[in-house]
């Protein structure tokens, strides 16, 4: 009896993993960069009404209104601390931010805010960090991404249409791609 427990427990072990490595990773088709293009998004507008629509705490609890950003170009990350390859691509992503000071930044994080406000104390963005706790999954499926997965980025054109979603570390060599393209 003792045996099988721990051949079920060791099996279940394993799918834990392979799930969580599947959601981190994007498992889903590949877009023109290495990262995951996420499938089809879940609105017809890729989620933007309801990404614009949101109005965000920072850490210190001044609410921030997205829709302040409309006909901009717009990146919005969504990301956690607890999550590597999110705090691996911010140092990235500050170094786009600083490349492209026409194309607004913002970091969502599907964290606390004291989390986020250590993290920002090691790791210093240009940009605004909003939280957005453990209610962001929801979020970020209405943008498309069905596992809710982390990290997620999205681009918004000038024009006020998604141009990308991308499930998993960003590649910033595709990303600057992108940026030039809808800046131009």
């Amino acid at each position: 009896m003792k045996r099988r427990n721990f051949v079920y427990g060791g099996l279940a072990a394993i799918a834990i993993g392979a799930t969580g490595y599947a959601v981190t990773r994007g498992d889903s088709p590949r877009s023109a960069g290495p990262q995951a293009a996420d499938p089809k998004p879940a609105a017809a507008d890729g989620g933007l009404a309801t990404l614009m629509g949101q109005t965000l705490p920072d850490v210190d609890g001044k609410m921030t209104a997205l829709s302040q950003w409309a006909g901009k170009p717009l990146l919005v990350n969504f990301w956690a601390t607890w999550c590597a390859p999110c705090v691996k691509e911010m140092p990235e992503l500050d170094a786009l931010a600083r490349a492209y000071p026409n194309v607004q930044f913002v970091g969502i994080g599907i964290d606390s805010p004291d989390n986020i406000r250590a993290f920002q104390r090691k790791v210093p963005v240009n940009y605004p960090l909003l939280v957005l706790e453990n209610n962001g999954v929801e979020l970020l499926r209405a943008m498309g991404n069905g596992p809710g997965g982390l990290p997620f980025t999205v681009i918004v054109h000038p024009q006020g249409r998604v141009e990308r979603h991308i499930l998993g570390q960003i590649d910033a060599d595709d990303i600057a791609k992108t940026l030039s393209r809808i800046t131009a």
